[in-house]
Order: structure tokens, then C-alpha cells, then sequence
């Protein structure tokens, strides 16, 4: 079962990288200038996101913080 469901997502990857690859190699549709700027401005904010909240749920596993209420009575 696990290999069918492996095989299953690598050819989901690979049928995904073509298409975006045959997208990207449109050579009559050239990027302006204020696309490209667009793009690596979302890319970056993109990986700042991710990198903090990464950075977030590695801190709250440390500190305790997804641990159940201690209830004293």
C-alpha cells in the first residue's frame, strides 16, 4: 500500500514539474520588468512566513506551550 501510494505522489510530482516547466519555457510571452520584481517580492514574503512560523512551532515545542493544562486544586 505504501508503494502504490508513493509511486502514486512521484508521478503527481513529475506531472506537476513538466507542466510547470512547459509553462515556463513559453518563449512568446516575455515577464516585464514589475512581474519579475511582483514575483520575487511574493517569493520572499512567502519564505519569511514560512521560516517564522516554522520558527514559532519549533519555540512553542520547546517552552511547553502544547502541553495540557496542569489543573490544580
Amino acid at each position: 500500500m505504501r508503494v502504490a501510494i508513493s509511486i502514486v505522489l512521484i508521478a503527481l510530482l513529475v506531472a506537476v514539474g513538466t507542466y510547470a516547466y512547459e509553462g515556463l519555457m513559453v518563449s512568446d510571452a516575455p515577464v516585464p520588468t514589475y512581474g519579475i520584481v511582483l514575483f520575487t517580492i511574493g517569493i520572499a514574503l512567502l519564505v519569511i512566513v514560512g521560516v517564522g512560523l516554522m520558527g514559532l512551532l519549533f519555540y512553542s515545542s520547546r517552552h511547553g506551550y502544547d502541553e495540557p493544562p496542569h489543573i490544580e486544586r
